[in-house]
């Protein structure tokens, strides 16, 4: 998974604290040390699938496009990372000794099996969490998160 996908999460997460007020990609990667650049295509991507809004001039920056609850963790992911499947059966099985032409191996493979098996848990526990549910449980360990985080963000030069 690229890690672009848990700088974009950790980006919204803060973004959901900061209600209507556009943050700019340079205050969103000083915020964790990141390149601004390589965060602003990310950023641009979650604008793309609509997860983000961007405005541009003085005041612009990058803020939610609709309410914490409604944005999964897959949103996300699929944002970054693409649709694909994270493992794609290329059959290598048609090349072995015991092959039939015409079995389809991603159907009847016990490995592409038990790998899809594995994406289908993995995509349903990201597409049950949202980025509010990451905030709540945030807020509930560390009470003076949001608020640090909007300091933080304010005392950032532009």
């Amino acid at each position: 998974m690229n890690e672009g996908v848990e700088w974009a999460m950790h980006s919204c997460v803060n973004l959901s604290w900061l209600p209507g007020q556009a943050v700019t990609a340079k205050h969103l990667a000083a915020f964790y040390d990141l390149p601004t650049a390589y965060l602003n295509k990310q950023l641009q991507a979650l604008s793309r699938a609509g997860i983000l809004s961007s405005t541009s001039g003085p005041k612009g920056g990058f803020q939610l496009a609709r309410d914490a609850r409604k944005i999964s963790l897959l949103d996300i992911v699929v944002a970054i990372d693409g649709a694909d499947d994270a493992f794609r059966c290329t059959e290598i099985l048609k090349a072995g000794p015991a092959a039939n032409p015409k079995t389809d191996y991603v159907k009847t493979c016990h490995i592409s099996r038990a790998m899809r098996a594995a994406e289908l848990t993995y995509r349903r526990e990201l597409a049950g969490q949202s980025i509010a549910d990451i905030a709540e449980q945030v807020l509930t360990e560390f009470p003076a998160a949001p608020q640090n985080t909007r300091t933080h963000l304010a005392n950032l030069k532009s």
